[in-house]
């Protein structure tokens, strides 16, 4: 997943600095002005809305109308009128979901940076996912819990599930609240014909299982980001006779929702417009967005939902502000980071820096007989930290949590293509070898493909040589001679298990490197002598 923010090299937002965000949505556009305060964090200057309905059209056309383009167009206008009043020093503009889909999506960014001078960045789906729970790990303690993040939109919904403060995966959805109401339930529907209802349920029931095949824990709560789930709260005060604000996070359980579920769809339009906290440019697309969220609390077996009053927009303004200082991690603050990371999924330290000290050992050695690069050797040692971030979700397929956990970090100091990388040599440390189903790795260009078999073959030999977990292989020194590559260890203590191991797990790396491993401890053996000893 690319970085979000494109910001200017040169640019250093520090306390006083103002911004914006303008986040284009399926349904409305919506404007922040905020100042950069000490921490760093912000606070909000400005707020402006604008419903334009951009995405009415494109479930049935494939395509924006010109009504909403212009719409569209007049409210960026006036919104950059806004933020030049402050004098920000940088704005930042995204679009979404209707955006992206509609075949004149990019017809509508051209025209915004000729006619309003504007650009656009169109993020997908799991960007807008990062965004969500950006904007709610700034606001809740989540180190401790199993969390789902919900963002409604108007043309998506994307669910994000992280543990312990770690994004685990994003789905992506097309259950947008106007895509929904477009596609099942036209203004009076639900009323005038039961039916609709059934079939909007049905439908996002089987968009859910599509997507969310099969969840690696029960969350303990759902927070939720968007209109839908603001106006759900909005309705929810009203109804019990609370005033003002909704308080931070406020809980709503599923059966809550349920029942205004059940008020609302046997209401009308005229009548919906008169229910106490419901806008009236929302009366349309509420129900579809309620049976959304019923549904999710359902699919997800989540009873108490936080509803979150930021979102995509607020995790815009805080990537901006984290952007500026990326060029300022030194590669010692990288590893630094990293390995918090590792620690704060429960990884046992002692064991993974011993091996990814392997590792680097074994690749710095190996790189030059092999024809490998010796930059990637920050790879390996990256990979290596991060490899059982994975525990942190279950024990089972750590390997496969690792690689979602890695991929969704963001760390400093890798980029994204090498976040990618790591995250595919961490997805193959134990397990099976990559294989053409893997989505994660066939999407790789062929020679970061070669790139992970390399690296991920030697860091499980580098894992094997620990695999007592007792530190007992203390170096280990690499020859490469005629088919062979023999590997000599210094141990300290008992070393059987890690030599057994080593000769075990060799195949993956015979294979990508057509040659045989011989595992000694001292000085290696003759070829011949040692040949039978290398389990293939």
């Amino acid at each position: 997943m690319k970085k979000i923010v494109d910001t200017p090299s040169d640019l250093r937002l520090s306390p006083g600095n103002k911004l914006a965000a303008i986040d284009i949505g399926s349904n409305s556009l919506r404007l922040v002005v905020a100042q950069v305060t000490p921490g760093p964090d912000y606070r909000v200057l400005d707020e402006e809305r604008q419903s334009t309905r951009l995405a009415r059209s494109v479930s049935s056309t494939g395509r924006l109308d010109e009504e909403s383009i212009q719409e569209s167009l007049d409210a960026l206008r006036r919104f950059k009128k806004i933020a030049a009043g402050f004098d920000v020093s940088v704005i930042k503009t995204i679009a979404t979901c209707a955006v992206r889909e509609a075949k004149n999506g990019a017809e509508f960014c051209e025209r915004a940076r000729e006619d309003v001078g504007l650009e656009i960045d169109v993020i997908s789906a799991e960007q807008e996912g990062q965004l969500a729970f950006l904007s709610v790990a700034r606001a809740f303690d989540i180190t401790d819990r199993n969390i789902a993040i919900a963002d409604i939109g108007g043309g998506s919904t994307e669910i994000i599930l992280a543990s312990a403060g770690h994004v685990d995966q994003i789905f992506a959805t097309n259950l947008g609240a106007v895509r929904m109401t477009e596609l099942y339930a036209p203004p009076m529907a639900l009323v005038e014909q039961p039916e609709d209802y059934m079939r909007m349920t049905e439908e996002i029931d089987k968009e859910l299982k599509k997507t969310v095949k099969k969840k690696p824990f029960t969350p303990h709560a759902m927070y939720g980001t968007g209109g839908t789930f603001t106006t759900l709260a909005a309705m929810m005060m009203a109804q019990k006779g609370e005033v003002g604000q909704p308080e931070w996070g406020y809980r709503i359980t599923h059966a809550d929702v349920s029942h205004l579920l059940d008020d609302l769809k046997k209401k009308n339009m005229k009548q919906r417009r008169s229910v106490a906290g419901l806008s009236a440019d929302r009366a349309d697309i509420i129900v579809a967005g309620l049976i959304v969220i019923e549904r999710m609390m359902a699919r997800l077996e989540v009873n108490v939902l936080h509803v979150h009053d930021r979102g995509i927009r607020d995790g815009l303004i805080i990537s901006m502000i984290d952007a500026t200082d990326d060029s300022r991690v030194s590669d010692e603050q990288a590893k630094e980071a990293m390995e918090f990371f590792a620690k704060s999924c429960g990884v046992d330290m002692p064991h993974t820096l011993h091996v990814a000290n392997l590792a680097v050992e074994l690749y710095q050695q190996l790189a030059e007989p092999l024809k490998l690069s010796p930059a990637d050797v920050r790879l390996i040692y990256a990979s290596a930290v991060l490899q059982d971030v994975g525990y942190l979700i279950n024990y089972e397929k750590h390997h496969k949590h690792s690689y979602n956990l890695i991929l969704n970090s963001q760390l400093p100091g890798l980029s994204r293509h090498e976040l990618e990388l790591v995250a595919n040599v961490a997805r193959y440390h134990r397990g099976s070898n990559p294989k053409r189903r893997h989505r994660n790795f066939t999407r790789l260009a062929p020679e970061d493909q070669d790139r992970v078999r390399a690296l991920a073959s030697i860091l499980r030999l580098a894992g094997a040589l620990d695999r007592s977990h007792s530190q007992h292989v203390k170096a280990v020194s690499a020859e490469v001679a005629s088919s062979q590559v023999k590997l000599s260890l210094t141990a300290q203590g008992d070393a059987e298990v890690d030599v057994w191991a080593a000769r075990s797990r060799a195949e993956f790396f015979e294979k990508v490197f057509d040659l045989e491993v011989v595992v000694c401890v001292g000085k290696p053996a003759s070829a011949n002598a040692s040949a039978g000893a290398s389990a293939r």
